[in-house]
């Protein structure tokens, strides 16, 4: 089933804001909800469900290292830090997740061209936080520029190795195909 870019774009918004909205009211689960309904959508429309669920396990586990280090270290605080403040919280855990079911749709020409991913992931991760710490209170820059130079570096690697994890599978030839 074909997923219309609008619709997907629209819906991942609504995520990030049910999330970063819910955690600057010290609620997780308006997020982790969201997020839910979303993956599950996507992964039911998805062309390769079990690819993109992958893709989406890689996106928590590079969630929890990198949002993890940034609270552990205590350079961001995240508010709803749930299931405790020294880990990544559930709310930015789904966002990873919802995140990462976006990238075949949003973001295909990217999946193959590591540079401009890498870019993107470097300026569009900070500027997420950014807009969830100033506009809705869900993180605390405690140590800004430490944070922000870890968040560019740290999405900088994870946009280019999950657009590498979201390419299709090449498509083996009849003379190639196993019989």
């Amino acid at each position: 089933m074909k997923r219309p870019i609008l619709a997907v774009a629209i819906g991942y918004q609504a995520v990030w804001l049910c999330a970063v909205a819910g955690a600057g009211r010290g609620l997780a689960w308006p997020g982790v909800a969201a997020a839910a309904a979303f993956v599950a959508a996507m992964l039911i429309a998805a062309a390769r469900p079990a690819q993109e669920a992958v893709l989406v396990a890689a996106a928590i586990g590079a969630g929890a290292l990198l949002d993890g280090a940034l609270a552990a270290s205590g350079w961001l605080r995240y508010a709803a830090a749930w299931p405790t403040a020294a880990f990544a919280p559930a709310w930015i855990l789904a966002l990873w997740a919802a995140f990462a079911t976006t990238l075949p749709v949003l973001l295909p020409a990217w999946l193959s061209r590591p540079l401009p991913a890498a870019l993107f992931g470097a300026i569009g991760g900070p500027l997420a936080y950014l807009g969830a710490a100033r506009g809705f209170d869900a993180v605390a820059f405690v140590a800004p520029w430490p944070a922000l130079v870890t968040l560019a570096l740290g999405w900088a690697v994870a946009l280019v190795l999950l657009a590498m994890l979201a390419r299709p599978a090449p498509r083996l030839t009849d003379a190639e195909h196993p019989r």
